[in-house]
């Protein structure tokens, strides 16, 4: 059953109706975005490879309402979307970035593991596991120097909890005390490897003692528990207070790519997740028992953001690939 008013933390208690819609609305959008793309991956018109969100989006929606777009940076992971989508990008941009199309993010050329929009505060996913957690630090840094209370926040999988740049760059953070949280999104596999038999010690958070921060592990199917910790972290980061090292436990509802074939993956693990880990359809069943919402009001959100995608796909199937001579702009940057 869905949790009662009454054992939600403060923050999350103290969210209107319009901040718990918006919640539902970014959820509901990367939900609808990725199960999108599984489909039209499947036709063979999108280049190169995908890696699809679905079943974390309480991570992306949790974290990324406590930030702003004007002083607030975050770096993704391979697996970015949700993080894109939950930071503000426009998402026909993205579909048509994705679809490797002049219209977008990146005009095109970064693909599904490389969309980045500066003006969103959203520094660009990275194809590099471990990739993000040095780029976040020299944000983070940049934000201190300024004295602007600004916050950088890098997702990376458990994939990445083991890989030197990674502890680097928890131990860098931790001794110049820079406002960065770290989340560590567990979503129970690196690739194919098990976290719980990749990573030593049990627990993704409590490496946080090692390096002088403090560890949190959530529960990843419940967006109002994440908004509650991510929030704890960003007020501490914001403070000056240091870092955080945030891990969030969930599932993928897809393969590590597109086209995995999850030989790793228990039988009925996959439909068992879907049917009890499922953060979407926990949240909406909160907000109707709630009794702030109908399930008129929630539908109407569904439609909308469903005709939003259909139109977002159109048009990128609609728009122009870069031209052959545009190939070596946007590589280099002066300064």
């Amino acid at each position: 059953m869905p949790q009662s008013l009454s054992t939600v933390g403060a923050r999350a208690a103290a969210l209107d109706p319009g901040q718990l819609l918006n919640l539902y609305r970014v959820m509901r959008t990367i939900r609808a975005f990725e199960d999108r793309l599984h489909e039209e991956f499947a036709t063979g018109d999108i280049p190169g490879a995908v890696h699809l969100y679905a079943g974390q989006e309480a991570a992306a929606a949790g974290v990324c309402a406590h930030l702003d777009e004007e002083r607030d940076v975050i770096v993704s992971s391979h697996r970015g979307h949700g993080h894109c989508i939950a930071k503000g990008l426009d998402v026909t941009e993205m579909m048509a970035e994705i679809f490797g199309k002049r219209t977008g993010s990146c005009a095109g050329k970064g693909g599904s593991m490389h969309i980045a929009d500066f003006s969103k505060g959203m520094l660009g996913a990275n194809g590099i596991v471990g990739g993000g957690p040095p780029l976040i630090c020299g944000a983070a840094l940049a934000a201190k120097i300024r004295n602007d209370g600004g916050v950088g926040v890098t997702f990376f999988g458990d994939g990445a909890v083991n890989q030197g740049t990674t502890l680097e760059s928890l131990n860098l953070a931790s001794v110049w005390k820079l406002p960065v949280l770290f989340v560590a999104e567990n979503n129970g596999y690196g690739e194919g490897a098990a976290s719980d038999w990749a990573v030593a010690g049990g627990s993704i958070a409590g490496r946080a003692g090692g390096f002088g921060m403090p560890g949190i592990t959530v529960d990843g199917t419940d967006v109002l528990a994440v908004y509650d910790a991510a929030g704890e972290a960003v007020e501490l980061a914001r403070a000056g207070g240091g870092p955080t090292l945030l891990e969030v436990k969930s599932t993928r509802f897809y393969g590590h790519f597109e086209g995995d074939p999850q030989t790793y993956r228990g039988k009925d693990e996959v439909r068992d997740a879907r049917e009890n880990l499922d953060s979407v359809r926990r949240f909406r069943q909160w907000m109707a028992v709630s009794g702030q919402f109908t399930d008129s009001e929630l539908d109407a959100v569904d439609d909308t953001i469903s005709l939003l995608i259909d139109n977002a796909v159109a048009a990128a199937r609609a728009a122009d690939s870069p031209e052959s001579s545009a190939l070596l702009t946007d590589v280099y940057s002066r300064y």
